[in-house]
């Protein structure tokens, strides 16, 4: 009895003193990221990443790929619009590519990416059009389906085996974005929050820096020039993560912080506590312009099955009308949300991650979960051989490492890599 005490008392103070440390880390205000070089070793990023370079209707979407960490350390990158996952040993080295197999070991023809692990035994993928959300175990075996009638933005998986998601839906007056969460043996959900922001018409305000043109044939062009402006809902979703067995909810144009047990009941609201910016007037119209030079000179290809050229050339005029039309009504600073994006430790600290004053800049606020939660200090990230790209997309903290997909500087051939970072 005396050596099990001895032994659990020896655990504690072992991770007391990595949540000190990691802590201690972000309290020197830069945070340099260091690449393991024993990691990841002898692979051959040109083969494992070679569709990076893929490319959609003129947008690079080789680069959409994403990580999830198993508890072991293990790897598994998607792939996004192919049929395969790229699974690696917990030192980095590649091991295959597999996909999800059906009851015959067929693969499925398309692999939506990989959002969240469920008891450890089970992964689940993002929702295909059709509204469903495939569950797998971990060899790629298939296990079942969930439906969902709505959009999802976000889904991450609770430690009680459920699933936090968040939704959005278009109604004929309004949007309506929700959080849910959804239990993946009945697939019953429980809405715990929701927002409604009224639709645009045509011509009205929160039209402006918002951008379609829609081709007589089928598809679409479309795209936003201003951050932040408001034309599918709330300009910037929940974001959605997990504290000692309790969901945390944070509302990045709000800047509040909810907090809910596993079975969705409120617990407690908290406020950030920083103040908000703002894009000004001239730095709007500087954006602004700067958009419809871009636009002016960019030769834009679509599929012949889309729009031919001189509909292309009609389609560019008709959206560079609209630019210079909008680009004359700019009269008032747009608000910036509270932050961009959250990062969950590996010591269960939530790092909120203000938006960037300038390209490839971070700052982030450490937040800790007590008897409620506090901000205790405020750090960045830097890195001497990597390209920093901050998402819960792309890094993910393991044991008090960050595992990331990142661009190398100045690498030859393709430059993504699956690099774990030493905090220092």
């Amino acid at each position: 009895m005396k050596k099990l005490i001895i032994i659990h008392l020896l655990l504690c103070f072992t991770l007391l003193g990595t949540t000190q440390q990691l802590i201690d880390i972000y309290k020197k205000g830069t945070v340099q990221l260091v690449a393991d070089n024993t990691f990841a070793q002898d692979n051959d990023w040109n083969k494992i990443f070679e569709t990076y370079y893929d490319t959609m209707m003129q947008k690079h979407i080789g680069k959409r790929k994403s990580l999830i960490v198993q508890s072991d350390g293990s790897v598994v990158v998607s792939h996004a619009y192919k049929n395969y996952y790229t699974r690696f040993a917990p030192n980095g080295k590649f091991i295959e590519e597999f996909g999800i197999k059906n009851s015959k070991g067929k693969r499925f023809k398309k692999s939506n990416p990989i959002n969240g692990i469920l008891n450890n035994e089970i992964f689940f993928t993002g929702l295909d059009n059709m509204g469903i959300c495939n569950c797998f175990g971990l060899n790629g075996t298939f296990k079942k389906s969930l439906t969902l009638d709505y959009m999802t933005r976000q889904m991450i998986a609770l430690p009680n085996g459920k699933i936090a998601v968040v939704g959005w839906v278009i109604w004929a007056e309004k949007f309506r974005d929700f959080v849910a969460i959804v239990d993946y043996d009945t697939n019953d959900e429980k809405i715990i929050w929701e927002h409604y922001t009224d639709r645009c018409e045509k011509n009205t305000s929160c039209k402006m820096f918002n951008y379609q043109y829609e081709f007589e044939k089928r598809g679409s062009f479309s795209f936003t020039t201003m951050p932040f402006s408001k034309s599918t809902g709330v300009a910037l979703p929940p974001v959605l993560s997990t504290i000692d067995n309790k969901l945390i909810v944070a509302i990045p144009t709000t800047g509040e912080i909810k907090s809910y047990d596993l079975e969705g009941n409120l617990l407690a609201s908290d406020k950030i506590d920083w103040s908000s910016n703002f894009v000004s007037v001239e730095e709007q119209r500087e954006m602004q312009q700067k958009a419809i030079d871009k636009l002016k000179k960019k030769k834009l290809v679509f599929s012949t099955d889309w729009a031919d050229e001189e509909e292309t050339k009609t389609a560019i005029k008709q959206i560079t009308s609209e630019m210079e039309a909008d680009l004359a009504k700019i009269s008032e600073p747009i608000p910036i949300p509270y932050f961009s994006t959250i990062l969950k430790d590996s010591d269960d600290n939530l790092l909120f991650f203000e938006f960037p004053k300038e390209e490839n800049a971070n700052v982030f606020n450490v937040w800790i979960y007590k008897d409620k939660g506090t901000f205790i200090c405020k750090s960045s990230f830097e890195s001497k051989d990597y390209e920093l790209q901050i998402n819960s997309d792309k890094m993910v903290f393991h044991d008090g490492y960050i595992y990331a997909l990142q661009n190398k500087k100045e690498a030859k051939g393709v430059p993504l890599r699956l690099v774990r970072f030493q905090l220092k």
